[in-house]
């Protein structure tokens, strides 16, 4: 519960990139929100956070710390909540290891991350970190379901200057791979539980029975899917998709989300290493293994591994040669597609892909067609109907395209596949069940080991909260609105007993189509040309996915897009966008000493934050601060203060004085509040007559290396030094 002590705004520290933003714009809010009373405190969601607050037991007094995503998950499940949520990392293993490293190097005594635990010490360190990777925030915090879209400013202005689109043509040789079967689409099997039930997962062969899970509780109502995916159906279809890729002359790609689907896409990723080197690992597997080789840790720790072994390097050159070209993340410096897991995350790599007419980068440092091999077939229909669509009507007009927004469900862990608990890599052939206390096997699957199986589910309250918020954003909008269910699907068919029911006894079905995500995508395309817009109603894994994809098409980023999530308890959770492209802004500050990230979705949360404030604690101040943040934020997009790419030109420490000013300049000059007027006018004043002296500071910092200290665990007064290094905008701000 929220006490007397809790800050009126939670502003949540991250990683990369948001966080270095954070450094800058943070004392700005505090100065603003403070003039109104309002407190503004923050919570350490960081991958090196939650490392440090999950290991107590080996730090000093000093080093420890609370476990702030723990006390936040109690939070946002009371009224009081108030939360502005900032995209944190979703750790691969190579940078939850990464992020250990660090740490250790600066003195923490923490462990190390055991690959292969042999002993019960061993095996509950690797429980606890593996309890720390992928999505181990968004399902603690998402107690509500998801309001996402563009700000009308924020498309006005895309509109008004559309973003360059790659040509496409219906010769393109760039197309969709998903298997045919085998996989967790065609697998699926789905119940609605008629009472509270407590699930015994298990795995039976002839000579034993063994406990995968057991205690898994669920209320009545809740949708339980169970389903697997062959392991020697993906390798088949990878050999093939790698064989055939060859001879179609293209790029070959892998597009997986390893990190929110912490447990499956990790184990898929590796499998795709292993076929790309199948040769070697047959001749070299178990010398590689000696070595600490883990396919699942990507083909840059392989060839870290293995650079000393001549015999094996020599192997893996010759392998490569007969290759098909590789999609690149970096052709400079030779980084694959499969180097590192979470390098290629595919609700990023899939839309930029589209944007730029089917083209990625290829080893030669040009853009080619590509094969973009997504295995399992629940949603690759989604971005093969994007390509074929864009192949026969060309690319899409961001000047002249509407928009789509989405409600999506999330609320309490709904569809979380991959990175549930109850997923698991089956060590020997047998039978998994699903067993519930009354004794009833409510799903079983004929399974071979090394097979991937996996459940989740969807709450009776989070999907009827799901379908009531479609209602009322339809109701006021009056966009043409589609739930994304394929009645063909196990899980969808479910969903639809809800959906249909609560629309009739609502008297609104007629204001509702359902159709299966491919032909919704088509749709939703047909649409948006038209210059109209349309809400796309979705599980989990679609929000997720369609959030970055309509977005990179409509405005070039999903990190300037609106996300309210309310909180079914009555609280609010602002996120502020995705988070994709940090890693690589870091990188240009630290050699630059230039911040390329936008924080226009850290204004936009702000805004409604304040609003919200205002709503349920009567702070009339609060409305003006959020009415004044939107009038900034469409200052900085009317004026072209956004940060540039280039060093020596703006970047995110002036978008936040410009933020600052255009903030303090509508306070100042707004009739309802003349306190606040008065506060701000000689601010707005400051900031304005100091502006050159303000802009030439900012830009003296730029073009050499940055020091902040660490990347996971940056030093605080290291990375305030860099981030706020105007000594007249800071005296101003305090």
């Amino acid at each position: 519960m929220a006490d007397k002590n809790t800050p009126d705004i939670i502003y949540t520290k991250v990683d990369e990139a948001p966080e270095l933003a954070s450094a800058s714009l943070l004392p700005i809010i505090r100065k603003f929100a403070s003039a109104a009373g309002i407190s503004v405190g923050t919570k350490d969601i960081s991958l090196a956070g939650r490392i440090l607050a999950t290991f107590p037991e080996v730090l000093t007094e000093e080093q420890r710390i609370s476990d702030d995503l723990a006390e936040l998950g109690e939070l946002v499940k009371t009224p009081e909540a108030n939360v502005i949520k900032l995209p944190n990392i979703s750790a691969s293993v190579p940078q939850l290891v990464a992020a250990i490293k660090e740490l250790q190097s600066q003195g923490y005594a923490l462990p190390d991350y055991p690959e292969e635990p042999k002993t019960d010490a061993e095996k509950a360190v690797r429980a606890k970190y593996d309890s720390i990777k992928g999505s181990a925030v968004n399902p603690v915090l998402r107690e509500g379901n998801s309001d996402r879209r563009a700000a009308t400013a924020v498309k006005k202005f895309a509109q008004a200057n559309p973003h360059r689109m790659g040509e496409w043509t219906r010769d393109s040789k760039t197309r969709v791979a998903a298997m045919s079967g085998g996989d967790f689409f065609s697998n699926e099997v789905s119940a609605t539980l008629p009472k509270e039930a407590t699930a015994t997962i298990v795995l039976e062969n002839a000579k034993t029975e063994t406990v995968l899970k057991e205690g898994v509780k669920y209320p009545a109502g809740t949708v339980v899917d169970a389903t697997y995916m062959s392991a020697s159906a993906l390798d088949s279809f990878l050999e093939d998709e790698i064989a055939k890729t060859k001879d179609e002359g293209v790029l070959f790609s892998l597009h997986m989300k390893a990190t929110m689907m912490k447990v499956s896409d990790p184990i898929i990723f590796g499998h795709a290493v292993k076929a790309w080197l199948k040769p070697v690992f047959e001749k070299y597997g178990d010398e590689m293994k000696a070595l600490g080789v883990n396919p699942n840790s990507g083909l840059g720790d392989l060839l870290a591994r293995v650079k000393d072994q001549p015999e094996i390097m020599a192997a893996i050159e010759a392998v490569t040669a007969e290759r098909p070209p590789m999609y690149m993340v970096n052709s400079d410096k030779g980084i694959t597609n499969l180097h590192v897991p979470s390098d290629v995350i595919i609700d990023a790599s899939m839309p930029a892909l589209i944007r730029a007419g089917g083209k990625g980068w290829g080893p030669d440092g040009k853009e080619h067609d590509c094969v973009c091999v997504i295995p399992d077939n629940s949603y690759a229909p989604v971005y093969d109907a994007a390509v074929e669509f864009f192949k026969a009507n060309g690319k899409l007009n961001p000047a002249t395209a509407g928009t789509v927004q989405n409600i999506g469900l999330m609320a309490q862990k709904a569809e979380e596949y991959g990175s549930h608990p109850t997923t698991f890599e089956i060590p020997t052939d047998g039978v998994v069940k699903m067993v519930l206390d009354d004794g009833t096997v409510l799903h079983a699957h004929e399974v071979k080991a090394g097979d991937i199986w996996r459940s989740a589910s969807a709450r009776k309250a989070p999907i009827e909260d799901w379908v009531n918020l479609a209602i009322d954003r339809q109701r006021l909008t009056g966009y043409r609105a589609i739930f994304w269910l394929d009645e063909n699907r196990a899980h969808d068919a479910e969903l639809i007993k809800y959906v249909k029911p609560i629309l009739e006894a609502k008297g609104v079905a007629d204001k509702f189509e359902i159709m299966a995500p491919r032909e919704a995508t088509i749709a939703s395309l047909e649409t948006i040309t038209k210059g109209e817009n349309t809400i796309a109603i979705t599980g989990n894994v679609l929000r997720d996915y369609l959030t970055d994809l309509f977005p990179i098409l409509e405005l070039a980023t999903s990190a300037k897009m609106l996300s309210i999530v309310k909180l079914m308890q009555g609280g609010g959770l602002f996120e502020t966008g995705a988070g994709g492209s940090a890693p690589k802004h870091v990188q240009q500050l630290l050699e630059e000493d230039h911040l390329r990230w936008d924080s226009l979705g850290e204004f936009c949360a702000l805004g409604e934050s304040f609003r919200f404030l205002a709503e349920t604690k009567g702070n009339a101040k609060a409305k003006v601060l959020g009415d004044a943040v939107d009038v900034a934020t469409q200052g900085i997009l009317d004026n072209d203060r956004s940060p540039s790419r280039k060093v020596g030109q703006p970047d995110n420490r002036d978008s936040h004085y410009w933020f600052a000013r255009y903030w303090a300049e509508a306070l100042a000059a707004q009739g309802d509040d003349a306190e606040l007027a008065a506060e701000f006018a000689p601010v707005a004043k400051a900031l304005a007559d100091d502006e050159a002296k303000i802009v030439a500071e900012l830009a003296a910092v730029q073009g050499k290396p940055a020091d902040i200290g660490g990347y996971y665990h940056a030093d605080p007064a290291k990375l305030a030094a860099v981030m706020r290094p105007s000594a007249t905008l800071n005296a101003i701000i305090g």
